[in-house]
């Protein structure tokens, strides 16, 4: 008896200092303070006439106080340790005799829950009622006797609140030496599950807790989410602004699909290419600096289409006349009437107009070069000429001015016989107002006496 008190005061000093916590991976201690009762098998009875015992109370026996305090741990894979001691007075014996003695038990039992069977079988158990079988060994005595005996049973844990419930359990125990008769004993009890550490307070214990010391939410396993948008604060790029989960937690102002962070425009819906910005005239250049957002153009001019002064096809920028149509082979300019190289052979054969001294008849040969300047002439409709007279300074100027005339008339009069178009011609006499050499030589008065054919329209 007095080991069986030693034992008890132990028990009861375990669950006082132990890290109280949950009957359970989260709070895996608890305590329970409860009654409990003993009922002695009848004697001689079969396995159902000791079952229709423990159901009929008549010969239950009850302490009207608190009898029994047990301390249980949880160890894994829903398994737990027991450790349960129990004291009654008994005044009903076996098959119900009258006896008067004190009864205690001191158990160590292996609980298994049953929902973890269910859990691991269904995928889900209910959260509010753990049943539970247990076996055990236990230290009994009754009537200052005592023996090991063998410990089995069933119970329940129904919970109240979260660490709070009431826990009830049966079983029976039977010893092999016949010191203490074969019974039945039954708890019922208030349990407190504890021993759970939340540094942070928010609920989610530091074991699942994958930010112990700052509060957060249990659907984040304990992380914040400051701004409330549903996305955790470590994986959220805006932290504290609301967002979008798509867009890591940033928000999206214009919903163009960029987060207002990366996006230049964000108030004005735009494409990723533009990094947010829109562009309208879909130019490439974004509407904030395009001078022209709504018709398309290049960069180069602020997002605006090169003009065309002239109309010619060739903008501006590549047009070398800007206010003259012209092809762009010609880089926008009109083109010449005659080629250069058509005025250039004109020139080398008027050098050849040579005439008979001091008057207005060709030498011979000179007409097969004009021949030549007709065919010209003729290639290049749109073409006009001025055919000029000069002379050297040989006699007098007013003589020398005539003959320049009469020579530039001969020259155009020979054209307009071969077909040429007397509109395009003019003729025109210099006299010797017009050196190109020096009239004291020989040389240079024969370079003086010439007659030159020039392109009229050919700017």
């Amino acid at each position: 008896m007095k080991h069986l008190k030693t034992a008890m005061i132990a028990l009861f000093t375990f669950v006082m200092v132990a890290n109280v916590n949950a009957q359970d991976s989260d709070n895996p201690w608890a305590i329970t303070l409860g009654v409990n009762t003993v009922d002695f098998y009848p004697s001689g009875g079969s396995f159902t006439d000791n079952f229709k015992d423990l159901l009929g109370n008549a010969d239950w026996n009850v302490m009207p106080s608190i009898s029994t305090l047990s301390a249980t741990k949880y160890l894994e894979r829903g398994f737990s340790l027991q450790l349960m001691g129990s004291l009654n007075k008994i005044t009903n014996g076996v098959n119900g005799s009258t006896v008067d003695f004190m009864y205690y038990s001191l158990d160590a039992n292996v609980r298994y829950d049953v929902n973890k069977l269910v859990e691991m079988t269904f995928g889900s158990s209910t959260k509010y009622f753990d049943p539970f079988v247990y076996l055990g060994g236990t230290y009994t005595s009754a009537d200052g006797k005592g023996e090991g005996m063998l410990n089995v049973g069933l119970g329940f844990n129904t919970w109240l609140k979260e660490n709070v419930g009431i826990t009830f359990q049966t079983g029976t125990k039977k010893g092999f030496s016949g010191d203490v008769a074969a019974h039945f004993q039954s708890s019922l009890g208030l349990t407190f599950k504890f021993g759970g550490k939340d540094t942070d307070g928010d609920g989610v214990y530091d074991k699942d807790d994958s930010c112990p010391d700052v509060a957060g939410l249990a659907a984040f396993n304990g992380c914040p989410d400051a701004d409330g948008d549903g996305v955790q604060d470590s994986k959220d790029s805006c932290p504290n602004v609301a967002g979008l989960a798509a867009l890591n937690g940033c928000p999206d102002a214009d919903g163009d699909g960029i987060a207002d962070k990366d996006d230049m425009c964000p108030n004005e819906k735009g494409s990723s290419a533009n990094r947010g910005c829109p562009d309208s005239d879909g130019d490439g250049v974004v509407n904030k600096d395009d001078k022209c957002p709504n018709v398309a153009g290049p960069a180069a001019n602020g997002g605006c289409p090169w003009p065309d002064t002239d109309g010619d096809g060739v903008l501006d920028k590549d047009d070398n006349c800007v206010n003259e149509a012209g092809p762009a082979s010609n880089n926008g300019c009109p083109e010449p009437v005659i080629s250069d190289a058509a005025v250039q052979t004109i020139n080398m054969g008027a050098k050849s107009i040579l005439f008979n001294t001091g008057k207005t008849s060709f030498k011979p040969g000179v007409t097969k070069k004009l021949d030549e300047i007709v065919a010209i002439m003729n290639q290049f409709p749109k073409a006009t000429f001025t055919i000029e007279g000069h002379t050297d300074s040989t006699g007098g100027a007013a003589l020398n001015l005539r003959i320049s005339e009469k020579r530039a008339m001969a020259v155009r009069d020979y054209f307009v016989k071969k077909g040429i178009a007397t509109d395009r011609l003019e003729a025109k006499g210099f006299g010797e107002g017009s050196p190109i050499a020096d009239n004291k030589t020989r040389a240079g008065r024969a370079e003086n006496r010439r007659v030159e054919i020039k392109v009229a329209n050919n700017d």
